[in-house]
Order: structure tokens, then sequence, then C-alpha cells
């Protein structure tokens, strides 16, 4: 992609990547502390959500480097691997992490007998190792000569390699166990049912039967609306990019630069929704704003209630000082 004004395009990013990064990085910052202010969710599940936190907080710290990734620019060497190899290992890494906690959470829901012997908990290091090493192993191969040094930091076998070998797999994979979750779960609703029905005798569903329906029904769209949400841009984003590069055909920096930041931005937004909607991640944060709030109140209160004594006080001094020369004559 040529840039004919740097300053231009430099800008465009700027203004895309900060607000989003700066949300990012203070929302994976929010859930961050409400796991380490509460001892109860100091456990190895949580562990494995907490490095997926700290990958999310990092590609976030990327997201600036990577519309830059597209572009074409006279860097140096360790520039162009600080451009290019640093944010695609965080990407991976978040990638990895995120197909990790899904798993987790699946063999939770799928199998909670056999959940404290999986292999994750036992050796919590080796899985920590095997979510991060292996996207810093790949994401470094072109700067082991993988390119060849022929000044283009990506081969396409390369980018085909990473696209439809690791991304594409992995996004399958986590919307195949999010999606076998949900018909476990329909199986369940329907035994639940069924049983509430033998021990009503009834034959038609009761309020309690349609509560739980609507629950599912909610559950399915938070979840359906989530994948077209945060993972349906970067697929777009993902798939233009390929035809641009099959076809060798050169594009809009703009265009290149909104579709990155919108697909990179909104996939960082899963873990996020994912925190936010565990109320014990959030009860620090909530708690704190409440204090915030009650101390604001009454301090509003107080100010108000000062306020009043001084404005009765001057009301009375007004009135000695209008009926003060009457009682005087009348004595």
């Amino acid at each position: 992609i040529s840039v004919n004004s740097t300053g231009r395009v430099d800008q465009l990013i700027y203004a895309i990547t900060i607000p989003l990064s700066t949300s990012i990085i203070l929302a994976n910052l929010l859930i961050i502390l409400g796991i380490a202010w509460n001892r109860q969710l100091h456990n190895t599940p949580n562990y494995f959500f907490l490095s997926l936190l700290v990958a999310d907080m990092c590609t976030g710290v990327a997201l600036p480097f990577i519309p830059l990734m597209g572009l074409n620019r006279e860097l140096t060497f360790s520039s162009c691997l600080v451009a290019h190899v640093f944010p695609n290992f965080l990407f991976l890494a978040f990638l990895f992490n995120l197909v990790m906690v899904h798993y987790e959470r699946y063999i939770y829901i799928l199998d909670p007998l056999h959940y404290g012997n999986l292999w994750m908990h036992r050796n919590f290091p080796l899985a920590l190792l095997i979510v991060w090493a292996p996207p810093l192993l790949y994401a470094s191969l072109p700067a082991f000569g993988w390119n060849n040094w022929s000044g283009q930091m990506f081969p396409n076998a390369f980018i085909y390699l990473e696209v439809y070998g690791l991304v594409l797999p992995a996004i399958l994979t986590i919307a195949g166990m999010t999606g076998h979750v949900l018909w476990i779960t329909r199986g369940q609703l329907k035994d639940i049912c069924r049983l509430h029905r033998s021990v009503e005798r009834g034959s038609q569903a009761s309020d309690h039967e349609q509560r739980l329906n609507l629950r599912y029904t909610r559950c399915v769209v938070a979840v359906s609306l989530t994948f077209l949400a945060c993972w349906v841009p970067y697929l777009i984003y993902m798939h233009v990019c390929i035809a641009f590069l099959i076809s060798d055909t050169k594009w809009s920096s703009t265009t290149h630069i909104i579709l990155s930041c919108t697909g990179i931005g909104s996939m960082a937004v899963v873990p996020l929704v994912l925190g936010l909607a565990n109320r014990q991640y959030t009860e620090p944060a909530y708690k704190l704003l409440q204090k915030l709030r009650d101390r604001w109140r009454r301090r509003t209160r107080d100010s108000n209630e000062f306020a009043k004594i001084l404005s009765n006080e001057g009301t009375e001094m007004n009135y000695y000082k209008s009926c003060g020369p009457k009682i005087i004559v009348d004595l």
C-alpha cells in the first residue's frame, strides 16, 4: 500500500486506535483488580482467565501498531521486528488463551466429575507455556529467515498458514464448543421441564418453565449477538486481506486502517464480555463506585443543609432588623 500523506494516515490511526486501546486496557485492568482483590477467585480457572486478560490488555497496547503492518514503510530491521513480530505474537497469544479458557469451561460443563483431574489443572505451568510459547515461536519465524530477507516481513505462505492453520481453526473450535454447550443446556432444560410437569401432573407449561425457556432464549440471543459483533468483523477483515493478497492489488490505506482496527478491536472485546458478565469480577469496582456515590450524596446533603441553615439565619436577621425599630417605639 503506497502512502502519500504519512501524517494524515498517522492521525487517522491514532484517532481510531487510541480511544479503543485505552478502553480495552482500562476494562481489563478493572477485571484484573477484581480478581486480585477477591481471594475466593484465586484458583486455577480464574488464573487461566487472568492470563487471557493479560493477553487481551497487551493486545490493546499493540493495537495502534497493527494498522501499520499493512503499510509500506522504510524501517530498520529492529523497528520492523517490533512493528510486526511483537503485535502478531500478542494476537496469537490472545487467541491461544481464549481457546484454553473456552476449553477449560467446556470440559467443566461436559464432564464435571473429572474436572479436577484435567491435565491443565495438574500441570498449570505447562498449560501457560503452551498458550504463550508457540505464538512467540511462530511469530518469530520471519526473524529467523523465513522471508529470505527479501524486504517483505510476512511472506504469503506464512500468512496463509497463520490464517487457515491457526486463526480460523481456533475460531471454529470456540464456536463449536459454545454451540455444544448451548445444545447440552437445551437438553438439560427439557429434562427439568419434564420432571417439573411430572411432579405438578400438568400437561401445560407452568410459569417456572416459561421463565426458564425465556432465560435460555436470552442466553442464545446474547451469545449469537456477541459472536456477530465480535467475530464477524474480524472474519471480514481477514478474508478481505486474503482476497487482496491473492489478487495482488493495492487498496486504500484508509480502508485498511478502518477494517483492521474494527476487526482486532471487536475481537478484543470478547474477554471483556465474559469478565463483565460475571458479578464476582466486577463486585469490587461496584462497591468502590457505590462508596464514592454515597460519599458524594452525603457531601451534597451536608452542603444543602448548611446552605439551608445559613438561609434561615439570614431570614431571622432580616426579620429582627425590620422589626427592631417598631419594638423600640412600642416600648
